[in-house]
């Protein structure tokens, strides 16, 4: 954790107070995290995680920072996961129904264009189609596995993310989340306190969550069959 940065947080002047407790002291104006105890919570956060793999449970995994996408996509698909590489939907929880629609939509209108049925439209209409299926893609491409609402969501910064968080808890969906010493740690169920901004440290605790994930999943296969 140290190697990958995991230890910086944010100035004392955006310190949540409910961070506190895991502020070891302050190096040239940083808050510096206590690793220790973001072990402690680390380990409560990749239990559950196993435990839901052994379920075959589905985790949502969704980050809408620069730093994190590609780290949130690769781990997501990993382990045959849906994800949110980017703007967060408003709905996406709330209003599943609508999104699922809109995602069977953009698969739709992909295999017709696949299929070279757009052919019968003007060169025009192709286009707006062709637009239309950019803009789908983009906002929904991650959520194809997303049959119905998932057992957890994870996010990068809980703050940032405020919206799917929100959303999860009105569905009382559990929310694991990578949070940095800004965050409201009381607004989700498994914090991690680390730092959330920079892309060693995002990505080293995406693969601990992937990796958990997978041992899981082998826990499952592995389980003994009870005698009758």
């Amino acid at each position: 954790m140290f190697q990958a940065g995991a230890h910086f947080g944010y100035s004392k002047s955006r310190r949540h107070p409910t961070t506190s407790p895991y502020i070891f002291g302050v190096k040239n104006k940083v808050e510096i995290i206590d690793l220790e105890k973001t072990e402690e919570s680390l380990t409560a956060a990749l239990e559950f995680v196993k435990k839901l793999a052994s379920e075959g449970k589905t985790i949502l995994f969704a980050s809408g920072k620069n730093e994190g996408k590609s780290a949130i996509q690769k781990g997501a698909e990993a382990i045959e996961m849906p994800f949110v590489a980017g703007r967060w939907v408003g709905g996406t929880f709330t209003n599943f129904d609508n999104i699922k629609k809109r995602v069977e939509k953009m698969q739709d209108l992909l295999s017709q264009r696949e299929k070279g049925e757009l052919a019968k439209y003007t060169k025009k209409e192709r286009l707006m189609i062709d637009r239309q299926i950019d803009k789908l893609n983009l906002l929904f491409s991650g959520l194809v596995l997303l049959k119905q609402l998932p057992a957890a969501l994870f996010v990068i910064d809980s703050r940032r993310e405020h919206i799917a968080v929100e959303e999860a808890k009105c569905m009382k969906i559990p929310v694991i989340a990578l949070s940095g010493s800004d965050c409201n740690l009381k607004e989700v169920d498994y914090p991690i306190v680390a730092n959330d901004s920079a892309m060693a440290s995002i990505k080293f605790f995406v693969d601990k969550v992937t990796d958990a994930y997978k041992e899981g999943k082998l826990m499952k296969k592995t389980e003994p069959i009870k005698a009758v």
